[in-house]
């Protein structure tokens, strides 16, 4: 397979991925592992070193969300939350020292295009997916940072199909934000409604 019909399936897996996330759907998880792994592939072809590195953190991550939100709370169904407010201050400025530090790190040992700017996708990515497999609402915050950082990226190295498809992500990053506070509204209202009845 030829590296532009490897991106074209990787979009492709990826894209469901994505969409079911937003959908709040178990799903997202195996359709993520499939297209991570072929991006691990693309990005290794274009020098995108971090890039890969978080392609297979993704594909280990998933296997563990996946199992999370089937039977992560108490062998409940994990419900869509909000993080701790004070966890962001803490959150925020640790991504970016972790973004100076193996920006430097790939500039100084490898010939990777962009390092920092690399390095920022996969650190925010990090942080991103660890909310996700506990169905944190911020995590589409810290996608929607991540898709304006990876779209002109990617672009840059040729990878047009995935920088469109990183455009679109940006808009569904949103529409999620959205549909995860209502559903974090409704399961809320649904656990406090026996206790006001009873």
């Amino acid at each position: 397979m030829q590296i532009d019909g490897l991106e074209t399936a990787a979009n492709a897996f990826t894209a469901g991925a994505i969409f079911l996330a937003g959908r709040n759907s178990v799903h997202t998880w195996w359709a993520g592992i499939v297209g991570c792994t072929l991006f691990a592939v693309v990005f290794y072809q274009a020098s995108l070193f971090a890039d890969v590195v978080l392609q297979v953190f993704f594909v280990l991550t998933s296997v563990y969300g996946w199992w999370r939100w089937r039977k992560g709370a108490g062998g409940n169904v994990l419900p869509v939350t909000h993080m701790r407010p004070a966890s962001l201050f803490w959150m925020v400025p640790a991504g970016l020292l972790a973004t100076a530090a193996y920006g430097t790190l790939l500039y100084v040992c490898t010939k990777a295009f962009a390092p920092f700017f690399d390095s920022s996708v996969l650190v925010f990515s990090v942080i991103a997916q660890f909310l996700m497999m506990q169905r944190r609402i911020e995590s589409w915050c810290f996608w929607l940072l991540v898709n304006t950082i990876a779209v002109p990226l990617y672009f840059s190295r040729g990878l047009t199909i995935t920088a469109v498809l990183y455009a679109f992500f940006w808009i569904n990053a949103i529409a999620s934000w959205l549909w995860w506070k209502k559903l974090a509204a409704q399961e809320a209202a649904a656990t406090a409604m026996p206790s006001q009845t009873a």
